[in-house]
Protein backbone atom coordinates (compact mmCIF):
# COMPACT_ATOMS: atom_id res chain seq x y z
CA UNK A 1 0.00 0.00 0.00
CA UNK A 2 1.06 3.31 -0.75
CA UNK A 3 -1.29 5.41 -2.64
CA UNK A 4 -4.73 7.15 -1.49
CA UNK A 5 -6.24 4.87 -4.03
CA UNK A 6 -4.89 1.56 -2.66
CA UNK A 7 -6.22 2.31 0.56
CA UNK A 8 -9.44 3.20 -0.84
CA UNK A 9 -9.21 -0.19 -2.71
CA UNK A 10 -7.89 -1.85 0.68
CA UNK A 11 -11.28 -0.48 2.26
CA UNK A 12 -13.52 -2.13 -0.62
CA UNK A 13 -12.33 -5.26 0.29
CA UNK A 14 -13.86 -4.59 3.84
CA UNK A 15 -17.32 -2.98 2.60
CA UNK A 16 -16.60 1.01 2.61
CA UNK A 17 -16.92 2.95 -0.53
CA UNK A 18 -16.37 6.13 -0.32
CA UNK A 19 -19.11 8.50 -2.28
CA UNK A 20 -17.79 11.94 -0.89
CA UNK A 21 -16.77 14.48 -3.71
CA UNK A 22 -14.78 16.60 -1.22
CA UNK A 23 -11.09 14.88 -1.11
CA UNK A 24 -10.70 16.30 2.49
CA UNK A 25 -13.85 14.53 3.99
CA UNK A 26 -13.46 11.70 1.82
CA UNK A 27 -9.86 11.27 3.67
CA UNK A 28 -11.44 12.10 7.05
CA UNK A 29 -14.15 9.16 7.04
CA UNK A 30 -11.68 6.84 5.34
CA UNK A 31 -9.52 7.17 8.62
CA UNK A 32 -12.57 7.23 10.71
CA UNK A 33 -13.91 3.37 9.16
CA UNK A 34 -9.69 2.63 8.71
CA UNK A 35 -10.39 2.96 12.56
CA UNK A 36 -13.36 1.81 13.80
CA UNK A 37 -12.53 -1.52 11.75
CA UNK A 38 -9.19 -1.84 13.62
CA UNK A 39 -11.74 -1.50 16.76
CA UNK A 40 -13.52 -4.37 15.40
CA UNK A 41 -10.25 -6.54 14.65
CA UNK A 42 -11.31 -7.12 10.97
CA UNK A 43 -8.16 -6.22 10.17
CA UNK A 44 -5.78 -8.71 11.03
CA UNK A 45 -2.37 -7.27 10.09
CA UNK A 46 -1.30 -4.71 12.40
CA UNK A 47 1.11 -3.21 9.44
CA UNK A 48 -1.80 -2.76 6.44
CA UNK A 49 -3.63 -0.70 9.47
CA UNK A 50 -0.93 1.22 10.56
CA UNK A 51 0.44 1.91 6.84
CA UNK A 52 -3.19 2.89 5.98
CA UNK A 53 -3.30 5.35 8.77
CA UNK A 54 0.29 7.22 7.73
CA UNK A 55 -1.14 7.13 3.98
CA UNK A 56 -3.77 8.79 5.03
CA UNK A 57 -2.40 11.48 7.10
CA UNK A 58 -0.09 12.70 4.78
CA UNK A 59 -2.85 12.79 2.39
CA UNK A 60 -5.11 14.53 4.80
CA UNK A 61 -1.78 17.25 5.40
CA UNK A 62 -1.00 17.60 1.69
CA UNK A 63 -4.84 18.45 1.04
CA UNK A 64 -5.02 20.93 4.20
CA UNK A 65 -1.60 23.04 2.55
CA UNK A 66 -3.28 22.89 -0.58
CA UNK A 67 -6.23 24.20 0.19
CA UNK A 68 -4.87 26.99 2.31
CA UNK A 69 -2.58 27.96 -0.37
CA UNK A 70 -5.44 28.00 -2.98
CA UNK A 71 -7.39 30.15 -0.74
CA UNK A 72 -4.18 32.88 -0.23
CA UNK A 73 -3.68 32.48 -3.47
CA UNK A 74 -7.16 33.43 -4.31
CA UNK A 75 -7.10 36.55 -2.07
CA UNK A 76 -4.08 38.08 -3.71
Amino acid sequence: MKTLYDVQEFLKKRGYINLLSDRLDAIFFMAQELKTLHDAGLIPDENDYFTAELILRREHRLESEKKIHDEKNYRD
